[in-house]
């Protein structure tokens, strides 16, 4: 379904667009994974999965450049400097972003991104005298880098295919050689027009080479040679032939060249090779060493899986890391925020997960098995406690429970009540877990042995196992949300059995004879991904066809799911759901796999909604959410990174104690603007009063600590240029707090 890019949202004082109160955005990506570097005098450029960063050399400071900084590329997979100083960023979506660090500013190439080609890849950028070669996934292109226009694309080399991929690029004695899976193709000497097919020789392994795969070019003295996956290959009078063949099964990785030497790594060992002589160039195995972009002056860069290491040979091999500060892999699997406003992060369930990440608003750390005790990484589910425990549900070793980030309680088959599946009994697979009203906790035991799918944890450290629920044949719950009432509401990912069913035990843990427990009907479909529970108490259950609203979950209590009133929110219908949030002023965040939408308190109007193409979203299929009411940050994850909207929609003050406007001066008259007003408690009213006491303008907050006035009496005009009072109360009229503000018409 298409949505308008923009709608008109209605805030306190008429129709304001909802970018107007957003306070901007920030992404959040690992920057370990390199993919491509260049080193200079000063500092490094690196090319990652999550973005480009530098590195000084002169202050040991990073720099990071994701889409809200200007590289809308990701991943970013090549990266190169023109000889004007210029860094180019090349990715794997075709997009290249050129950067100009002398004024800070971005020049985005689309050219490539827009076409109608499926596989737009940047392989490798290489850049000789005003020409970038762009090697990509259909042709090798020539860009102007004084203009950034395309020269041309050389679609057909030779007698390959057409819209071969090319590797990698290389220009020595004005031939340009191309490295293809199909071999290499090289310029004709004295051509020019190199779009015809016959200006280019085509060499395979029936010309020498020891592989048609062709993985990077460099030259040697006067020789030109490559590297495959099987080892090296040089170019000698019109014929191929092996080179250094002497290495480890040919296990060679990468290599870079000076005027007399090159430097290889294989093994995970550094080489050198001059003159026919070769030799270990360190004496260090570096294990899981990938890639070695750059070896110079006695300095070489290393990459591996989860950082990038530059080694100094002067100064006895000593290294330093690389990676700046951010989460370890872009796994957002599941997120949560604690009462001090830090986000926690689950990473993934079984082989995916790698640990779980804590992030405090500046700082990321991350918690595995390589730092703590745990038995396994698999992470896929946090919740919040009342008590503000953090507790992580993992894919078969149990949950742990994490306080103050040092006191952290493992909980497994080995020292609770609770058994792993029928085909493994000790391989513990908690879904969810959430704290009820008197802070135990509430445990879903995802295809349990014993049928006990769900399960507490008092405070005082007592289990209770649960037998009586609705259909003792399921046993694949996902999804747990408990309510003000302490109804226990879960999912069922069971084939036959999937949809949304409640618990409640009537206060009595012990006592089985009063429990409450159904399967809830009516829904739009029984394939329920998410739950959330709103400011008004109402139940969002998001599905495969849009989201239902169970405005009255306290009627299973008296009665039973017949009586529950079941709507369907009409403005998401159709949508698949990912996940659900709620912002402090009660909108819901809705994540689907075509972007973010954002819907007004009721749901029936559309706010905004947000993609990679219309925002700093590095994908478009959202898959976590999470709100920092106190702040007004909605995080929002994707398979990319994380991004984090700050918008106004922050968490009421408890009293009133001063109100703050700004601008100050509100300047009225002109274009549309709005004055803000700060420090106002739960669902204030407002109302603004000439300096002579006269009502000008009356109003009710969005709920917030926020609201916002146009400048406009109650007839919709524009007040006077003058001083202005604000008064805002709650709706007792008890609490009151007054400000003003000057205002100048234009």
């Amino acid at each position: 379904m298409n949505y308008k890019k923009i709608i008109l949202i209605f805030f306190i004082c008429g129709f304001q667009s909802f970018a107007q109160t957003n306070r901007g955005w920030q992404n959040y990506s690992s920057l370990s994974n390199v993919s491509s570097a260049i080193v200079e005098a000063d500092g490094i450029w690196a090319g990652t999965d999550g973005g480009a960063f530098s590195y000084s050399f002169k202050d040991s400071s990073f720099q990071t450049f994701t889409k809200t900084e200007g590289v809308n590329g990701s991943p970013i997979t090549a990266i190169a400097k023109d000889s004007t100083g210029n860094i180019w960023i090349g990715s794997q979506n075709g997009k290249i972003d050129v950067y100009n660090p002398a004024t800070k500013v971005f020049k985005n190439i689309f050219d490539i991104y827009n076409s109608e080609r499926t596989e737009k890849r940047i392989n490798s950028i290489s850049i000789y005298g005003d020409t970038a070669f762009v090697s990509t996934s259909f042709g090798l292109s020539l860009v102007n880098t004084k203009t950034f226009a395309f020269y041309d694309t050389f679609f057909k080399l030779g007698n390959f295919a057409s819209n071969i991929e090319v590797n990698f690029s290389y220009k020595k004695n004005n031939i340009i050689y191309a490295a293809t899976n199909a071999g290499i193709a090289v310029q004709k000497a004295g051509t020019t027009n190199l779009v015809a097919p016959e200006s280019w020789n085509n060499f395979s392994t029936a010309n020498g080479l020891n592989s048609n795969t062709i993985l990077k070019i460099g030259s040697y003295k006067d020789s030109v040679f490559v590297l495959t996956p099987v080892g090296f290959s040089i170019f000698t009078i019109n014929a191929w032939q092996n080179f250094l063949t002497d290495f480890p099964d040919g296990h060679i990785q990468d290599f870079q060249t000076t005027s007399d030497s090159i430097f290889i790594l294989s093994d995970w060992i550094v080489y050198y090779y001059t003159n026919g002589l070769k030799d270990r160039y360190s004496p260090i195995v570096y294990v899981n060493a990938a890639k070695m972009p750059y070896c110079r002056d006695g300095k070489f860069l290393l990459t591996f899986t989860n950082t990038t290491r530059l080694f100094d040979k002067n100064n006895s091999y000593s290294s330093f890391n690389l990676s700046p500060n951010g989460p370890s892999e872009n796994k957002f699997f599941n997120m949560a925020v604690d009462q001090q406003n830090n986000l926690w992060v689950a990473t993934g369930q079984d082989v995916g997960g790698v640990g779980f990440f804590k992030f405090n608003g500046t700082l990321w750390k991350t918690f595995d098995m390589n730092s703590f005790p745990f038995l396994s990484n698999a992470f896929h589910n946090v919740s919040i406690g009342s008590d503000n425990s953090i507790y992580f549900a993992n894919w078969g070793s149990g949950f742990v429970r994490v306080k103050n980030d040092t006191t952290i309680q493992s909980f497994s088959v080995n020292n609770t009540p609770l058994i792993g599946t029928l085909a493994h009994p000790n391989f513990l697979v908690i879904a969810d877990m959430k704290t009820d009203s008197r802070n135990n906790l509430w445990a879903l035991n995802h295809d349990a042995a014993d049928r006990k799918v769900l399960s507490v944890l008092t405070t005082d450290s007592t289990w209770y196992l649960f037998e009586n629920l609705p259909d003792p044949t399921v046993d694949q719950y996902r999804k747990l949300l408990i309510d003000q009432y302490d109804t226990k509401w879960f999912t069922s990912s069971n084939p036959d059995k999937s949809g949304l069913y409640y618990f409640n035990e009537n206060s009595t843990l012990s006592n089985s004879s009063d429990d409450r427990t159904g399967y809830v009907a009516g829904l739009n479909s029984n394939g329920v991904s998410c739950l959330a529970l709103d400011k008004r108490g109402e139940l969002w259950a998001g599905t495969n066809l849009g989201v239902n609203i169970i405005s009255n979950p306290n009627a299973i209590l008296s009665s039973s799911s017949s009586a529950l009133k079941i709507t369907s929110v009409f403005s998401l219908r159709q949508q698949a759901i990912n996940c659900l949030a709620v912002d402090a002023i009660n909108r819901k965040w809705v994540g689907t796999n075509q972007g973010l939408i954002v819907t007004s308190s009721d749901g029936t109007s559309l706010l905004e909604t947000f993609d990679s193409k219309n925002s700093p979203l590095l994908a478009d299929q959202i898959k976590s959410l999470a709100v920092d009411e106190k702040n007004g940050i909605v995080y929002a994850a994707v398979d990319g990174g994380l991004t984090a909207f700050y918008t106004t929609a922050l968490a009421p003050n408890t009293s009133f104690t001063s109100i703050e406007t700004s601008p100050s001066p509100f300047l009225i008259g002109g274009t549309a603007s709005l004055l803000t007003i700060d420090g106002l408690i739960k669902d204030s009213d407002i109302k603004i009063l000439s300096i002579s006491g006269n009502l000008i303008r009356e109003f009710s907050s969005p709920g917030g600590r926020i609201a916002f006035w146009d400048g406009k009496n109650d007839d919709g005009k524009f007040v006077n240029s003058g001083i202005y009072l604000i008064v805002a109360y709650d709706k007792e009229g008890n609490s009151v707090a007054t400000g003003k503000v000057a205002i100048i018409r234009k």
